[in-house]
């Protein structure tokens, strides 16, 4: 815990390493004249350089080997580097303050997760892909269950043991599907939850589920009606332990070996009635929004806050073939002079510069849409932001979570962000998110295959990183929604808006 704390000479020097991030990071929030830009620029530049710290002490020193026994083993989980993000509150690092955590501006979490995939993609997913189960459980609008499972994340830090929070949504006949409700019910979903007294009995299983194994709870995704699962999505907090969950296999992966993917084996699996996070059975059919609405805001709410997340991952792999090829130029000797100093080294190097910043301009957008329109914009409502920048940790243990208990809370913050949240927000947020994650990812890969153009035969050396880039950024395009979903994503809100002859999906 005292490792969060850095001296202002320590901040000083990590910033200055490269002053660009935060100038580019800065100057897009100060343009927007956010209430909160002073205070969130601040957050921003403390998070930046605690990233080059964790960096500089854990990461460097160990990610090449994690990759190597992973290659390996295939079994092998990197737990004394997950101990260590613990001690450093990694976990609870941008958990509100209401909640238990330490508070960071969740903006700050962009730029953060870029400077550790700047070295590793794999280990900043580790630490990321906690952020992506925190934000699936706070799209529920459950303040009961939201509090319960942050402060137990909280309290795995102050006790050593790490709680850390995945996502269980991908199944082995449906991934893509389940991020569009039109596509929904095409897929072939078979975790079915059936009611039950007391609460829900599910049966199925998910796959390539990030943090798996080394995850507490898990934010289940499953369906009370196979045929209708547009409709009938419930969310349930799982727990290690709960009697019928277990995992299975690990997935072997080209990239980002080190964030193992796993596989969650639920057999009569009961789960009580207070952890049932959201349940669209629950949504009376006659509100202002059909319960197939409210799925796909459930949907849009996560995926539109993580996209922004998978954009910044690729820029740190942009970012950090770009460095591996630049020292590289600036060593190697080609026709009698340094690589550096030929023309078309300088063009391809210049080429991945633009990439990283063209990058970093839109992952920023994309997180501010969602302080104006998505899950992050009830964090910004100002009342809620002062009182959780500077109310007291004992106010909100001691106070005011007692009335996160109250099912009135949760209906009101329902009411405002389901039924009162209007469609065109949702279609910038989402439209963004998606821009955001296919532009970034594909500048990524593009990123780290001009490294290997650069470097030749060298770059295929494991010692030096650039192949292990190239292997952890073609992942990206991947998951949060395959780069072809995002773009019929970005078309359907972005481009097709109020053209009534558009059939999508």
């Amino acid at each position: 815990m005292a490792k969060i704390s850095l001296t202002r000479m320590e901040k000083d020097r990590y910033l200055a390493q490269d002053p660009k991030i935060t100038d580019v990071i800065n100057s897009l929030v100060s343009r927007e004249k956010l209430p909160q830009s002073k205070a969130l620029n601040k957050d921003i530049e403390t998070v930046v350089a605690l990233a080059r710290k964790f960096n500089e002490e854990v990461v460097k020193p160990a990610y090449k080997q994690i990759d190597l026994e992973v290659s390996k083993d295939n079994d092998y989980l990197c737990w004394d580097f997950i101990k260590k993000a613990n001690e450093w509150g990694l976990y609870s690092l941008f958990i509100a303050k209401m909640f238990g955590g330490n508070g960071m501006n969740i903006i700050g979490m962009y730029p953060f997760v870029e400077e550790l995939a700047s070295v590793c993609v794999g280990l900043a997913n580790v630490v990321g892909v906690h952020y992506l189960g925190y934000a699936t459980l706070c799209s529920s609008w459950n303040l009961r269950v939201i509090n319960e499972i942050c402060r137990e994340v909280k309290q795995g830090e102050k006790t050593g043991n790490p709680c850390l929070i995945s996502l269980a949504i991908t199944e082995p006949g449906a991934g893509t599907d389940l991020e569009e409700t039109m596509l929904m019910d095409k897929g072939k979903v078979e975790t079915i939850a059936q009611k039950v007294e007391g609460g829900y009995i599910v049966n199925g299983s998910k796959v390539f589920i990030s943090n798996g194994h080394v995850s507490t709870w898990h934010m289940l995704i499953a369906y009370t009606d196979k045929t209708k699962p547009s409709k009938t999505t419930v969310m349930l907090a799982v727990k290690n332990g709960m009697k019928g969950f277990s995992f299975g296999h690990h997935e072997k992966k080209m990239g980002q070996k080190a964030c193992v993917a796993s596989e969650l084996i639920f057999e009569d699996c009961f789960v009580p009635d207070k952890y049932i996070a959201c349940d669209a059975n629950a949504f009376p059919e006659n509100a202002s929004k059909s319960r197939q609405e409210i799925v796909q805001m459930l949907i849009d709410y996560v995926v539109s806050s993580t996209r922004a997340g998978v954009g910044a991952f690729a820029v740190g792999a942009a970012r950090g073939s770009y460095e591996t090829a630049l020292e590289y130029a600036r060593k190697k000797t080609v026709n009698g002079k340094l690589l550096i100093n030929h023309q078309w080294a300088q063009s391809l190097l210049a080429e991945m510069y633009k990439n990283i910043n063209i990058g970093r301009a839109a992952y920023m957008e994309s997180a501010y849409a969602n302080t104006m329109h998505g899950l992050v914009k009830t964090l910004f409502f100002l009342p809620i932001y002062y009182a959780d920048r500077f109310l007291p940790s004992w106010y909100w243990t001691f106070i005011a979570s007692p009335f996160f208990r109250l099912k009135i809370v949760t209906k009101l913050f329902r009411w405002v962000n389901f039924y009162r949240y209007p469609l065109e927000s949702a279609e910038i947020q989402s439209g963004w998110a998606s821009l955001t994650k296919f532009g970034c990812t594909d500048l990524g890969v593009i990123n780290c295959q001009m490294a290997l153009q650069l470097m030749g035969i060298d770059g295929c050396r494991h010692d030096i990183g650039a192949e292990k880039y190239y292997r952890d950024a073609k992942l990206l395009q991947i998951y949060e929604g395959t780069n072809q979903l995002n773009r019929i994503n970005l078309f359907k809100n972005l481009v097709s808006r109020n053209m009534q002859e558009v059939e999508v999906f």
